[in-house]
């Protein structure tokens, strides 16, 4: 049986999928790789050849750092906004606008009704990203995946300037300093992500 895997490395995760020849997933994986790519991807491909064996498999490659892995192994790269827009295409042709938020950017994909795709991407500030959530988790004293349990309980949100990762430092560190709980300020982050990618992405 010939199996298909991908796998995408970003600026802060790994990623990996195994489908079979139905298409139905039969192995996956989902970490942070702590700037520790090589064990990781290796540590993927061990765990597939203890459960798979000796199995045939073709092997596709995205993401930010998976461009480098693609070119040392001489593996097909695929462009990440690439490869989530054909698949959107395909699986949920009903879906005319894609947001992807990453480690370190934040794109916006429209798709047009003939197929034709617009892309919005910021820049490399840090404002509005993965990085940003983990900079104000930091901030907070509490571990990233905390932040949406606390969201859920807080009562108002409070203006971050998302746009900038020093200016939002600052205007969430007056926030803890005036005492603000950490359930608004964790909604309020949220919410400058929201209105970051709004207003910046989608003009």
């Amino acid at each position: 049986m010939a199996y298909k895997i991908g796998l995408d490395v970003g600026s802060t995760t790994a990623k990996l999928v195994m489908t079979d020849q139905k298409g139905d997933v039969v192995f996956s994986k989902y970490e942070r790789h702590q700037a520790n790519v090589s064990a990781i991807v290796k540590r993927y491909f061990e765990e597939i050849a203890a459960k798979f064996g000796d199995c045939e498999a073709s092997v596709t490659i995205t993401g930010s750092v998976g461009m480098g892995i693609a070119e040392k192994c001489g593996v097909d790269f695929v462009q990440e906004v690439v490869a989530a827009t054909e698949l959107v295409k395909k699986e949920y042709p009903d879906i005319s606008t894609i947001i992807d938020i990453g480690g370190e950017d934040a794109k916006i994909v429209y798709i047009n009704h003939d197929g034709a795709v617009d892309l919005r991407m910021n820049g490399n500030c840090a404002g509005g990203t993965g990085a940003f959530i983990d900079q104000m988790a930091i901030l907070l004293g509490v571990d990233v995946d905390q932040l949406d349990l606390l969201a859920q309980q807080s009562k108002n949100t409070y203006h971050i300037a998302s746009r900038c990762g020093v200016f939002s430092k600052t205007d969430v560190q007056n926030l803890i300093s005036k005492n603000v709980s950490k359930a608004d300020v964790a909604a309020s982050i949220f919410h400058a992500v929201a209105v970051q990618t709004v207003v910046t992405l989608s003009h």
